[in-house]
């Protein structure tokens, strides 16, 4: 996907700290895969809203086929 957006349901959120930057790992599921495959992107914590909570409706944000932020549906 060039550039989109894609509906995504959060299964796990995961901060990481790569020399003193601090990322975050979201794993989501696809609501539309019928085989709920895990996926995963790594945005930085200001490309997504402060309280997201695993279960929550994401809409994520794609240019050049990477996720470049995620809002709360």
């Amino acid at each position: 996907m060039l550039k989109g957006t894609r509906r995504g349901v959060i299964h796990r959120l995961q901060p990481v700290s790569i020399h003193g930057q601090v990322s975050l790992d979201v794993f989501w599921i696809d609501p539309d895969d019928p085989e709920g495959e895990i996926r995963h992107a790594r945005i930085g914590s200001e490309d997504a809203p402060r309280n997201l909570e695993p279960g929550d409706h994401v809409t994520m944000h794609y240019l050049m086929g990477s996720v470049t932020r995620v809002t709360r549906e």
